[in-house]
Order: C-alpha cells, then structure tokens, then sequence
C-alpha cells in the first residue's frame, strides 16, 4: 500500500470513525483502520472493501489503551505504508459521571483511550512523517473540550487534555509541513446516544463530521484549518 493518499484511522468501526473513514474511501483514499472490537471492525472492513473495490482496505484490532499495543500499531502501520497522507486520532470512549462521584481508576482510563492513544501512536508515526515533510492529522476532540459541564467529569478532562495535546502538536509541526486539526463536534448520533429519539433531527450526523474533515482536507498546502468547531443547529443539548 503505497498509495500517496493513505488514510489511518483510529476508532474505525462504527460512529465517527466509520464514517470519516468511508468519506476518505469515496475520495480514493487508501485505508488502514484501527479499532478495538475486533468483530465489528472486520465488519466495517467487509462493509468498505465491497462498496469501494477500487480502494486498498486493510484493518487490525489494537487496544491503543495500552502503550505496547499502541507502538504496535505504529508498526502495522508503517509496514504498510511509508507514511499517512491523514492521520485520524478517533479512538475515545464516554464515560459520564461527575467528578466526586466518580469511582477510581475512571480518569486514568479515560486519559488512557482518549489522550494517550493519539499522544503516543501520533509519536510512533511522526518520525516518517516529518521525514516526508507532508500530512495531515486530525484530532476528533469534543465541545466538552471547550466547556464544563454537568456529569463530564473525566471524560470532559481527558477531552480537555487531548484539545491541548492538538495545539501543542500544531505549533510543533508548522515548520516541517504537517497540519493539525482539532474536531470539536457537538451531540452525534452515534452509540453515545443510544436510544435517543432523533426523528426531530435535534442532533447531528455521523457523515456531518466526515463532510467537514474531508473538505479540511482539501485545502492548499499553506492553508491549514486549525479547529472545526460544529454544534447542532438548535445548540448544544
């Protein structure tokens, strides 16, 4: 898989990352995704490979809670391509609750999946990257990186931290012409909103995210979008 237009992306099963991941595909990218559960990743991966034949697939379950499995994944993914065009840090999971409710070990696995899995897989792959002098990497963070609120708890910290961590890497990678974006999506119907009665279209869709990270994408290498900030229309629920 050498294509110059290879996508990573983490998170990939369903949701968001699913979604991004198929927008890439209709645009010609090549993919190597990521996910957790390994069943329903080789279910997304069957999904893509049959709706977009012209476009190379490849998949691997990683835990990328874990720093070993994370620098595994590194390698995976530079065995199979000299670099990324895109990089999407997507893997996160939401655990709600307020802070001194909160049992222990809850904030240390939630830095764990939602910061720690880009700090250190945006590590393994940098060194290529900067190599090649080329990329784009893409940070799904959260409105709840931006604003407290009722029952975040450890989830709105770790998406705190993680808007940090892309700044940081935005500065760092300005001189060796890699971009960085923070996504800061509102309430998405994905599988943290389970259940939820949207058939008055009060939050958004999965395929909103993807429309705006591909367009992102699409820019001149001197223009660089820093932040998507995108709320459903009627706010934030």
């Amino acid at each position: 898989m050498q294509n110059s237009r290879v996508a990573v992306v983490t998170g990939a099963s369903r949701g968001i990352g699913k979604a991004i991941a198929e927008k890439l595909a209709a645009n010609g990218f090549d993919l190597l995704l990521v996910s957790r559960n390994e069943f329903k990743l080789y279910q997304a991966l069957e999904e893509m490979l049959l709706k977009y034949p012209g476009v190379a697939i490849k998949a691997r379950a990683f835990d990328l809670s874990d720093a070993a499995a994370t620098k595994a994944c590194g390698d995976w993914i530079l065995s199979n391509t000299s670099a990324p065009a895109v990089m999407i840090n997507n893997a996160g999971t939401f655990l709600p609750g307020d802070i001194y409710k909160q049992e222990e070990g809850v904030l240390e696995s939630q830095l764990a999946t939602n910061l720690y899995s880009a700090y250190h897989l945006t590590r393994a792959l940098l060194p290529a990257m900067t190599a090649q002098k080329s990329g784009h990497i893409f940070n799904i963070c959260s409105i709840a990186s931006l604003r407290a609120y009722p029952n975040g708890g450890a989830y709105s910290i770790s998406k705190f931290a993680l808007y940090g961590f892309s700044q940081n890497l935005r500065e760092e990678m300005k001189p060796h012409g890699i971009k960085v974006t923070a996504v800061l999506p509102g309430a998405v119907l994905t599988d943290s909103w389970a259940g939820f009665d949207n058939s008055q279209g009060r939050i958004m869709e999965a395929a909103d995210i993807a429309n705006m990270v591909y367009a992102a994408t699409q820019l001149s290498p001197q223009a660089c979008v820093e932040d998507i900030i995108i709320r459903p229309q009627l706010g934030d629920l």
